[in-house]
C-alpha cells in the first residue's frame, strides 16, 4: 500500500430560507441525510466527462475501483484484494474480490476489468485520462486475477486507479451510464431532479449490507452562498461540500455546526488561451502574470483561504518547488512587457466565469488589476454545463478562473489538443523523462523542473492552492478531514 468575509446576516438568511423548498426530513430522520454542492454533475458516468462534480456524486458510491485513496492519500484495496509489483515497476498484478455483483445482476471479474480498462484508452474513448489507460496492456489469468502491463514508469499508478476515471463499469450498461449509472457500490440513484437535487438510496444488493449507515443521501444544488448559508441554518441542509469562503466565519463561531478546512491538491489558476492572439505570445502572457497581485486575490477571492503557487503545482505534493519568484507581481515590468509585445492598449478581453464563488469573486478582482495595466476584460458569467461545452470543450474563451483538482495533473500540460492551447516540445519531451524515471529523488527534480518551465512560459496565471471548507451540522461523523482527490464517501457518514 502507498502512501502517498463577508458575513450573511441572520435576517438575510432568515429571508432567504423562507423562499427555499423544505426538507426539513432530514432533522427527524436519522435515516437519511441532506448534502449540499454548489455544482450539478453534468451526467453521473466520470469515465466520459472530466468534472470533478461527477465523482463528488459518484465515485465509491455508485461506482468502485480497484483501490481506494482514503483522505490520508493512503491506498487500500477495494475491488481488489490486493496486489504485486514487479521490480521495473511496470507489471502489476491483482486479485480481484470474489462475489461481487455489479447493480443489474452481472458479475464482477477479470473480464469486466479488461473492458472497463481497454474502454477508457480506446480510440472513441472520451476518458479524461485517456493517455493512462492507452498505455496500458491488460491479461486475464483467471476470472479473480489480472494483470496490468504499463509501458510507463508510474509511482502513483495504484493512487491512478482509485480515481473516478478507473472506475469499473459494466458492459451492458456504459451506454446509458450518464442518466442510469450501474457500478458495484453501496448506493444506487433513486431520483434526479434536474437543477435541483439528486437522492442515492442504499442498495439492498451490496456484499457488506451494514457498510452505509444512511439509506438515502440527498444532494442539493446552491451556487449562492447566501442561499447556503439559508439552507444550513434553516435545517435544510444538514453538510455543504465546499460552500462559498465568505460563508464560513459565521459558522465557525456557531456551536450547532462544525467546520472543516481541508487541504488539497487543487491549483485555482487563470486560465488563459495560449492558441489565441495575442496571448500565444509568451510576453502577453507573461504581463497578465505581472499585473496579478496573487495575495490580494487570495483575500478577496477565498477570504485568505489559500496559499500562493506559482506553477500548477502545490506545496504539498512530491518535488514541489517554489515558482512564484518567476512572475512577480510588477505593475510596470507589465506594461513594459505589453509594449515590447507592440500590444496596443486598451486591449480588450473576455473572461469566462463559471458560477462557483471563488470564480466570481476571483474574476472581478483579476479584472480590476488588469485595468491598471490597460487590458479591458468583459465578464461573461455562464452555467458549469455552459462552461464544460464551451470554454473546456469548444476552447471558445479567452480567460478564466478554474480551480483543477487532480492530484496529479501535470500531464494535461502535454496533451496537443487540451483547452489552454499550449503547445511545448521542450516539455512534452521532459514530462515523457518523468514517467519513464523510476528513481524519487531523480523524479522529483524533473518535476521541479516541470513546474519551472511552465511557469517561465506562463502557461497559465497561477493563483493559488485553496483550502476547502466543509460545514456541517455537529453530529455529523465521517467527513473527509483532507481532499486528496474530490470524493464524498457517503458509506463512512453516520448520525452521533
Amino acid at each position: 500500500m502507498l502512501k502517498r468575509r463577508t458575513v450573511l446576516t441572520a435576517s438575510a438568511a432568515t429571508a432567504v430560507a423562507s423562499a427555499l423548498p423544505s426538507f426539513a426530513f432530514a432533522q427527524s430522520r436519522k435515516d437519511a441525510m441532506v448534502l449540499g454542492m454548489i455544482l450539478e454533475p453534468a451526467g453521473l458516468d466520470p469515465t466520459v466527462a472530466a468534472a470533478s462534480s461527477i465523482a463528488e456524486v459518484t465515485l465509491y458510491n455508485i461506482y468502485e475501483t480497484l483501490t481506494k485513496i482514503n483522505a490520508d492519500g493512503s491506498v487500500t484495496p477495494l475491488l481488489a484484494e490486493s496486489w504485486d509489483i514487479s521490480p521495473d515497476l511496470k507489471t502489476y498484478t491483482f486479485r480481484l474480490r470474489k462475489g461481487v455483483k455489479f447493480q443489474n445482476g452481472e458479475p464482477f471479474n477479470a473480464q469486466t476489468v479488461k473492458f472497463a480498462f481497454e474502454r477508457a484508452g480506446g480510440e472513441k474513448s472520451t476518458n479524461k485520462d485517456k493517455r493512462t489507460f492507452a498505455n496500458i496492456g491488460v491479461q486475464v489469468i483467471d476470472d479473480h486475477t489480472v494483470v496490468l502491463l504499463n509501458k510507463e514508469i508510474d509511482p502513483d499508478f495504484p493512487f491512478l486507479l482509485g480515481q473516478a476515471t478507473a472506475v469499473i463499469v459494466e458492459p451492458k450498461s456504459v451506454d446509458t451510464n450518464v442518466t442510469k449509472p450501474v457500478g458495484t457500490g453501496p448506493y444506487k440513484l433513486d431520483t434526479y431532479n434536474k437543477g435541483a437535487s439528486l437522492v442515492l438510496s442504499k442498495w439492498d444488493g451490496f456484499r457488506n449490507p451494514a457498510q452505509a449507515k444512511i439509506n438515502k443521501i440527498t444532494f442539493r444544488f446552491i451556487a449562492d452562498p447566501a442561499a447556503q448559508a439559508a439552507a444550513l441554518l434553516s435545517g435544510d441542509v444538514d453538510v455543504f461540500l465546499r460552500p462559498g469562503t465568505r460563508i464560513v466565519a459565521q459558522f465557525k463561531a456557531n456551536p450547532q455546526f462544525q467546520t472543516i478546512l481541508a487541504g488539497s491538491r487543487a491549483k485555482t489558476i487563470l486560465a488563459i488561451n495560449n492558441a489565441r492572439k495575442p496571448l500565444d505570445d509568451v510576453r502577453v502572457r507573461r504581463a497578465i502574470l505581472a499585473a496579478i497581485d496573487r495575495k490580494a486575490i487570495i483575500e478577496g477571492a477565498v477570504d485568505g483561504l489559500g496559499v500562493p503557487i506559482g506553477s500548477h503545482y502545490v506545496p504539498s505534493a512530491p518535488g514541489y518547488v517554489d515558482t512564484t519568484g518567476i512572475n512577480p507581481f510588477d505593475i510596470e515590468k507589465a506594461k513594459k512587457l505589453l509594449a515590447e509585445a507592440g500590444v496596443k492598449t486598451p486591449l480588450e478581453l473576455t473572461m469566462t466565469l463559471p458560477p462557483t464563488p471563488y470564480a466570481r469573486q476571483g474574476g472581478e478582482m483579476i479584472m480590476a488589476q488588469l485595468a491598471k495595466i490597460g487590458i479591458v476584460v468583459k465578464p461573461q458569467n455562464v452555467e458549469w454545463a455552459q462552461w464544460l461545452s464551451g470554454t473546456y470543450g469548444n476552447k471558445n474563451y479567452d480567460l478564466s478562473v478554474i480551480s483543477h483538482v487532480e492530484p496529479f495533473d501535470l500531464g494535461n500540460y502535454a496533451k496537443s489538443d487540451y483547452y489552454w492551447g499550449y503547445q511545448s516540445k521542450a516539455f512534452n519531451t521532459l514530462f515523457d523523462k518523468i514517467k519513464t524515471t523510476g528513481n524519487a529523488a531523480e523524479r522529483n527534480k524533473l518535476l521541479g523542473d516541470a513546474q519551472k518551465m511552465l511557469a517561465v512560459d506562463a502557461a497559465n496565471g497561477f493563483l493559488f492552492q485553496p483550502q476547502w471548507p466543509t460545514i456541517a451540522k455537529k453530529n455529523v461523523k465521517g467527513l473527509w478531514k483532507d481532499l486528496p482527490i474530490f470524493a464524498n464517501d457517503l458509506s463512512a457518514l453516520s448520525w452521533g
